[in-house]
């Protein structure tokens, strides 16, 4: 299994139409909707007034860390519908399904296929809570506020500000204990294994003498 410093080339994209198309990514994908659908019934995490973290992100980013972007949009219209029907409130308005697809995308190119760094955790939480400001606020002004858009992304960029590094410390409890897990299972890469607080680089395994055969790290363009 390959590992890729962008996702700007043809492999990485062969690729995620590849592992789309498995079964054990259509499985895992499967349990990761039920995930999500259970998270959804458990108490919400209260932070400070009325802000409270859900868990449903979890089970999001784990299955964009396996499935990678194909699935991830798929994943993202199935979940955020199966959630609706599960837990119903008020009418159902595809703009959500939309961000919930491009927040599983947006996770999906930060972690298939790559070596997954607590930076590199902290960087996706960012750039999905910007999405929830600005498109999340957009879908709220456009059918259920009567508050000016700005407003409405002022609120959320407060909320979401003081979520993000929260958020961030469970991704990386999360992928800490699961990465060794999933590789184990098959479903990631080995040098996709463990969680690195930075990327290591190549000169510092030489040095030690523990930097891995040619051919078992293997990094497409």
């Amino acid at each position: 299994m390959e590992l890729f410093k962008t996702p700007f080339s043809r492999a990485y994209w062969r690729c995620a139409v590849r592992d789309f198309k498995k079964p054990q990514t259509l499985a895992f994908s499967a349990l990761m909707v039920a995930a999500c659908v259970a998270l959804g019934y458990l108490q919400s995490m209260p932070v400070v007034n009325n802000i409270k973290i859900t868990w449903g992100f979890l089970a999001r980013a784990l299955c964009a860390l396996v499935g990678g972007p194909v699935n991830a949009l798929v994943f993202g219209a199935v979940e955020d519908t199966v959630g609706y029907i599960m837990h119903p409130t008020g009418g159902y308005n595809p703009f959500y399904m939309f961000t919930t697809m491009l927040g599983v995308f947006t996770y999906a190119l930060f972690f298939y296929r790559a070596e997954v760094t607590v930076l590199r955790v902290f960087l996706a939480k960012l750039v999905t809570n910007l999405q929830n400001v600005f498109l999340g606020g957009l879908g709220t002004y456009l059918f259920y506020s009567s508050k000016g858009y700005w407003a409405i992304v002022g609120a959320s960029a407060i909320k979401n500000a003081i979520m993000l590094p929260i958020q961030a410390l469970l991704l990386v409890w999360l992928f800490g204990a699961l990465l060794p897990i999933l590789h184990r299972k098959g479903l990631l890469p080995g040098q996709a294994a463990e969680l690195r607080v930075w990327k290591r680089p190549g000169w510092l395994d030489r040095r030690k003498g523990t930097e891995e055969p040619e051919e078992a790290v293997t990094w497409e363009e």
